[in-house]
C-alpha cells in the first residue's frame, strides 16, 4: 500500500510540475468584422460549428486548454490552424489565396477535417454527408468538383 501511495504522490508532483511548463499564448486577437468570411449563411454556420475553434480568432477555449498536457496540444492546434486558414481574416486574403484555400477546404472536409482528436470532445462538429457536399459545392464555386492543375 505504501508503494502505491508513493507512486501516486510522484505522479501528483510530476503533474503539478507539468503545469509550470509554458505553452503558446491562449488568445483571441481582435479583428475587423469586415475581414471575416461573408459567404452563404448556411456555409458560414457550418464553419462556425465545426472549424472556427481552430481556424478563426473566435476560439472557444475549453477548460482543458489550461491543463497540461492537453494545453500543449490544443494551443498548438489553434496556432497552426490559424496560420493555415483564418476565417476571421478571410477578406484580407487576395483572390489567388482564397482559391488555393478553397481547394484545400474541398479536400480536407472529405479527408481530414475536423481532426479526429477534436471530434472526440466535440462530436457536434462532425460533418455529415450533406454538409460536406454543401461546403464542397461552395469551395468549387458551384461546380461540385475541383480542377487540379497537372504538373
Amino acid at each position: 500500500m505504501r508503494s502505491f501511495l508513493r507512486y501516486l504522490a510522484a505522479l501528483a508532483v510530476i503533474f503539478g510540475a507539468m503545469q509550470l511548463i509554458p505553452s503558446y499564448e491562449k488568445s483571441n486577437p481582435a479583428t475587423d468584422p469586415a475581414l471575416e468570411i461573408q459567404e452563404p449563411k448556411e456555409v458560414v454556420e457550418i464553419f462556425k460549428r465545426s472549424c472556427y475553434d481552430c481556424h478563426s480568432n473566435k476560439t472557444r477555449w475549453p477548460w482543458y486548454a489550461d491543463v497540461a498536457p492537453m494545453k500543449w496540444v490544443v494551443r498548438r492546434d489553434v496556432k497552426e490552424g490559424r496560420k493555415a486558414l483564418n476565417f476571421s481574416l478571410w477578406n484580407s486574403y487576395d483572390e489567388q489565396k482564397k482559391q488555393k484555400l478553397k481547394k484545400e477546404i474541398f479536400r480536407s472536409v472529405e479527408l481530414a477535417m475536423p481532426l479526429p482528436q477534436y471530434l472526440w470532445l466535440h462530436p457536434e462538429a462532425k460533418l455529415g454527408p450533406k454538409e460536406k457536399k454543401l461546403i464542397q459545392k461552395w469551395a468549387s464555386d458551384g461546380k461540385g468538383y475541383i480542377d487540379y492543375e497537372v504538373r
